[in-house]
């Protein structure tokens, strides 16, 4: 384990491969055979699984309902509604044959030339246009609003340059896809998504965000409106790690979805949508971890205390065993997740560097002499902090020293962000601070064309309109022209 801690790339060398190999290296995830989709292994999935669980339980508690729509969606429902056909037919895969058959010289199999489809299948990209084609038979009357769904799914996005978590061919997600009588409580409900993923974000990923509107040219594909939060990773690039959209009526009159207002009146129906996926682990890992491995904050690691114990004999195994139980069984009943380490083919010290890789928050570690002395040795994953203390109270102490990982962690992230985030009144400073790796606040003169020069000329976009800030006029960095308020400017993922 050592040999694989000296082995994984420092951030300060190279910030992509660090990733990389930490990912591996974690055991997260690894590539597949089939290209651009990976597999997640058991701990990296593990992580996903607890953020399900926060997630699902703060859906249903805002009247979400859970379930599941078709994985193949008929070409001419993407045809419906075209802004959002547009903005998904470049990653489109298609299925055009239903059946296989044996090839003439009986090695293996090929397609049936005479079983193509009448009408090609697309692997979902996003489910607006297969669920609002179902909710055209759920809603005939106001009394039937508002519909207030989520899945858990997965999707097909065909892209060409793939990374781990954040940017693959497959993924997984959850999709929530809503209908309402009127406008206004269909904008609530995308700001409520919009709260509750910052909530997420902050509270339990330990992951400061800052809160916005994106512009037109950056919304969702067929969206009025785009709320979105973005973190910032520790080589000052941001990253999206959710979005919630005000989708009008487009999806309701593009699938003929009315229903009988409290007046008499026919209407169409309001919507939204609104998702998060698998490609916030990869910010979990980019915005806190560092070069000894993983740093997972309390509330998402699959382990939370990890107990080593350090031996001579079996004897003195099973003192230990017998001493350390009790404190185990205590940590489970608070709602702590632990593992007791007894296993005897890896030597302590070995299995100190693998939970140190693994993010593991608390380690603690007991010998001999802490038999003795009736002591344990506690370390926290954050600091790398080591001290030895008394067991009694062991428990609440660890419960203690979690809650305060969580905090540092978060206000670690949160104050790499205030001292890399900064205002820019010219395109050369802006330029220059973009290459220090920051975000930057800086005047647009609202217009698309000067959005995208920017981004031709430095790579960098508008990762939100800020719903916070600075709403000073000013002039556009570019081209001098009147600006309502600063934007938030970021390289991204």
């Amino acid at each position: 384990m050592a040999k694989e801690l000296k082995e994984l790339t420092k951030r300060s060398e190279n910030y992509a491969q660090w990733y990389q190999d930490l990912v591996i290296k974690a055991n997260l995830a690894e590539n597949s055979a089939v290209r651009g989709c990976m597999v997640i292994k058991p701990y990296g999935y593990a992580i996903w699984e607890k953020m399900q669980h926060i997630l699902d339980a703060k859906f249903k508690e805002t009247g979400h309902e859970n379930a599941y729509f078709p994985l193949l969606i008929p070409k001419s429902f993407l045809s419906k509604e075209a802004e959002h056909v547009e903005g998904f037919a470049k990653e489109c895969a298609v299925v055009t044959h239903y059946r296989l058959r044996t090839n003439a010289d009986k090695t293996g199999v090929e397609v049936d030339p005479n079983a193509k489809l009448e009408e090609e299948l697309i692997i979902r990209p996003t489910s607006e246009t297969i669920i609002w084609n179902t909710y055209r038979n759920w809603i005939q009357s106001y009394r039937d609003l508002p519909i207030l769904c989520n899945q858990w799914a997965n999707v097909m996005r065909w892209e060409m340059r793939t990374r781990l978590f954040l940017r693959t061919a497959e993924f997984l997600w959850q999709e929530g896809h809503t209908a309402h009588a009127t406008q206004e409580e269909a904008l609530e409900e995308a700001r409520i998504i919009h709260d509750i993923y910052a909530d997420f974000a902050e509270n339990y990923m330990a992951l400061p965000v800052v809160k916005g509107s994106k512009t037109a040219s950056e919304r969702f594909a067929g969206a009025i409106e785009t709320y979105t939060i973005e973190a910032m990773m520790q080589d000052g690039k941001a990253l999206q790690a959710g979005t919630s959209h005000f989708l009008g009526q487009n999806f309701g009159k593009a699938f003929d979805v009315t229903f009988i207002d409290k007046n008499g009146q026919t209407d169409h129906a309001w919507a939204t949508s609104w998702g998060v996926s698998t490609r916030l682990i990869g910010a979990l890992i980019m915005a806190h971890s560092d070069d000894n491995g993983l740093v997972l904050p309390p509330q998402l690691a699959p382990i939370q205390v990890v107990i080593v114990p350090i031996y001579r004999n079996d004897e003195q195994l099973a003192q230990i065993s017998e001493k350390v139980k009790g404190i185990v069984a205590n940590l489970k009943k608070m709602g702590i997740s632990v593992k007791f380490d007894d296993a005897d083919n890896k030597k302590p010290g070995w299995k100190f560097a693998e939970y140190e890789l693994k993010g593991v928050p608390v380690r603690l570690a007991m010998g001999g002499r802490d038999l003795e002395n009736n002591t344990i040795e506690v370390m926290r994953r954050d600091t790398l902090v080591k001290e030895t203390i008394t067991c009694d109270g062991i428990e609440e102490f660890v419960k203690n020293l979690l809650d305060e990982i969580q905090q540092n962690i978060f206000k670690k992230a949160f104050d790499y962000r205030a001292s890399h985030t900064v205002e820019a009144d010219t395109y050369d400073d802006f330029k220059v601070k973009l290459d220090e790796g920051n975000f930057i606040l800086a005047h647009w003169d609202g217009t698309s064309e000067t959005e995208e020069q920017i981004k031709n000329e430095t790579k960098a976009t508008i990762r939100c309109i800020p719903l916070e800030g600075d709403e000073t006029p000013g002039v556009c960095i570019v081209t001098g022209k009147p600006s309502a308020r600063r934007v938030l400017f970021a390289r991204s993922y």
